[in-house]
């Protein structure tokens, strides 16, 4: 998703953008939905837990550098931007190889193991957390800059408007919940036992399930209530709509905060580095969100502090207000502006 905001920005500069994936990656889905270019390549991740996978991973390391090779050959770009990632690895790498200037955008507070990598032969690197700049090993010319995470901008609406077209009434407080485009399986559980339960009566709750998770629980989808999802794209009329997020702590944290939205962040454990716990820390100590351990998540557990939060109105205004200060809704603009510099 930083990587398509990036891309409109170019476009809206009057610049070509080529995107690159990988084959085994939600991108294969999602990019022949939208009007840029791109390329897949036949790479696949460091497995860190279970790391007998990684066998094969020589074989999987020439096949990514050649592909990124011929990549780089039919475009010939003038920049490179990597947005983390595996597929970004090797054509950043291949391409400060051949000399082409290179620029790195770190989501995380916890930057990712390309952005450590990567990090001396870049010319720039664009940071969403000012935390991440302790953590790296710039070059001596290494431009390092807070712009924030690259998001589409906020689309202005009419809250009551958006609940209506999700059949929600509007004199209720309405709970957006979202564990990524996978979905995220101890969520799921936790807001499935907390509506069992009858914890959430009188709030709405739009519900994004992850797609492999949507056929489990659409049954639970009650009109006027409760509104189950698989994928919520796009994704702003449920930000317009909702008074409180319970989410994840990926990339969805620069959503919220470009849009103003106090949250509850339920970190995934297992992510790279823990680099998600990074994040909802770093939010919950600005006082911008509650952070919720995956190990405290229980149908319960989420249904006292979501309840208690919707009401709390000066509590929620207070997260909202927090979270807006450490958005960047011109992320996108504003990085590729300072990308351009590099061609002039």
């Amino acid at each position: 998703m930083p990587a398509l905001a990036l891309a409109r920005a170019a476009a809206d500069a009057g610049h070509e953008a080529v995107l690159v994936g990988a084959e085994r990656g939600l991108e294969a889905q999602i990019l022949p939905r939208h009007p840029f270019p791109f390329h897949l390549l036949p790479v696949e991740p460091l497995y860190r837990r279970t790391w007998w996978r990684n066998w094969r991973w020589p074989l999987i390391a020439v096949r990514a550098w050649r592909a990124a090779g011929r990549v780089l050959a039919r475009e010939r770009p003038a920049i490179v931007i990597g947005t983390g990632g595996y597929a970004a690895g090797p054509v950043v790498w291949r391409a400060q190889r051949a000399g082409i200037p290179t620029v790195l955008q770190e989501a995380n507070a916890f930057p990712g193991l390309a952005t450590r990598l990567l990090a001396r032969r870049a010319r720039q690197i664009h940071l969403a957390f000012p935390e991440a700049r302790a953590r790296l090993s710039p070059g001596a010319t290494t431009e390092i800059c807070v712009t924030g995470n690259p998001v589409r901008p906020p689309e202005p609406g009419d809250r009551a408007a958006a609940l209506a077209d999700f059949g929600l009434p509007a004199n209720r407080p309405t709970v957006l919940v979202i564990g990524g485009s996978q979905g995220a399986r101890p969520i799921n559980e936790a807001v499935a036992g907390a509506l069992d339960r009858g914890a959430l009566e009188g709030i709405n709750v739009i519900w994004g399930t992850g797609l492999t998770h949507h056929a489990r629980y659409a049954h639970l989808e009650a009109p006027g209530h409760v509104v189950v999802r698989g994928f919520l794209d796009p994704i702003a009329p449920a930000y317009r709509a909702a008074d409180l997020v319970v989410s994840r702590a990926g990339g969805t944290v620069a959503e919220l905060c470009a849009w103003g939205k106090a949250s509850v962040l339920v970190p995934l454990p297992s992510a790279a580095a823990d680099h998600q716990t990074f994040n909802a820390r770093a939010l919950a100590d600005a006082g911008a969100a509650v952070l919720l351990p995956e190990r405290d998540l229980s149908p319960q557990s989420l249904a006292d502090v979501v309840t208690t939060l919707v009401a709390d109105p000066r509590r929620l205004a207070s997260l909202a207000a927090a979270a807006r200060t450490r958005g960047h809704p011109d992320a996108a603009r504003v990085m590729m502006s300072k990308i351009l510099t590099l061609v002039g």
